[in-house]
């Protein structure tokens, strides 16, 4: 039987710098052709890959190169004025991941008067269960993503009142494993990206103490491999996201210091495409907005790069757009 690590191998010729023009030219030049087959595929996460087109021009300064006017206007069209919820894309089914990046948009562009506000809280009210768990939509999935979605949500409308804060924070901590991290339920199985969302949460509902601090942040730390990536969870190939999911958990949780920085920051830079721009999951692999952004946003939380924005840990925004709104969700303190 083989136990050798699964992993990746960095190539000698990879890219070893911050290539931030050719990555500002990727996303201005990305879903311009709407006629291209990854756009028309691409449908049903549109309103997400706005939020991390943006998110990544905002980190770079080049913000200016995205179409503001249309992207204001097409979320308008994309609020369901039944239920208030927001969708992916005109006219699907409103859902709270994308009601979501829609704010976020929208509260980078400090434009949420293209929304009816208090329908978006009443739709994500409406998904509250009497477990303090939230359904992501009509259809009643629940996940700890949709927790995190409800309360950052909430917390950047400033109407975290709307909702049972306690319960929610009660069903996180149901999550929690015997290893410190959480699923997407009770009794799931740890997971880095679901990890992020039950910190995230907790911390903006200044709950960081109720975690098991030292147990979740070692889990974490054994998400580095050789190649200096991250997995999401134990014997799975590394993947440039985790460098957000896993870093920024650990910067709220302040153990950021307890991972090889500087290798993370080699495998990150190495997964940049240097002929299109963009980044990959994985060296080699084929680049797109998602981990653009995350590549982008691990590099900030590294802080080795005066090229990029500081970048919020919980809220994945640019921290100039946290300040602004006087929001302050907890970190720990410095062990």
């Amino acid at each position: 039987m083989d136990f050798t690590t699964k992993d990746v191998n960095l190539k000698p010729d990879r890219p070893t710098t911050l290539l931030i023009e050719k990555h500002s030219d990727y996303l201005a030049k990305y879903g311009t052709n709407k006629d291209d087959y990854e756009y028309c595929m691409t449908e049903y996460l549109r309103m997400s890959g706005i939020y991390w087109s943006l998110t990544a021009m905002e980190l770079m300064g080049e913000s200016h190169r995205m179409p503001k006017e249309e992207i204001i206007s097409f979320i308008s069209t994309c609020q369901n004025k039944e239920s208030g919820g927001i969708s992916a894309s005109f006219p699907h089914d409103p859902h709270i991941l994308y009601t979501l990046s829609a704010v976020q948009v929208l509260t980078m562009y400090d434009r949420l008067d293209a929304i009816d506000v208090d329908g978006v809280v009443e739709f994500i009210k409406s998904l509250q269960q009497e477990d303090g768990s939230f359904f992501g939509d009509k259809w009643g999935e629940t996940d700890t993503r949709f927790t995190f979605c409800a309360v950052m949500c909430l917390s950047l409308l400033q109407r975290l009142d709307a909702i049972n804060v306690d319960k929610a924070v009660q069903f996180v901590l149901s999550c929690m494993n015997f290893d410190g991290g959480f699923g997407s339920k009770p009794g799931s199985e740890s997971h880095a990206g679901l990890i992020y969302c039950c910190v995230g949460t907790l911390s903006i509902c200044k709950k960081l103490d109720a975690l098991k601090v030292d147990d979740l942040a070692w889990w974490l730390c054994e998400r580095q491999l050789p190649s200096g990536g991250l997995n999401g969870r134990p014997e799975k190939l590394p993947d440039l996201c985790y460098s957000w999911w896993v870093m920024s958990s650990l910067t709220m949780l302040n153990r950021i210091h307890w991972v090889d920085n500087a290798k993370l920051e080699e495998f990150i830079l190495a997964c940049q495409d240097a002929e299109t721009g963009g980044f990959s999951d994985r060296p080699g692999d084929i680049p797109d907005p998602f981990h653009t952004l995350f590549g982008l946003a691990g590099l900030s939380l590294l802080g080795n790069s005066d090229l990029i924005k500081p970048v919020n840990p919980t809220y994945c925004m640019p921290q100039e757009t946290i300040t602004r709104l006087k929001l302050e969700p907890q970190i720990l303190k410095k062990v």
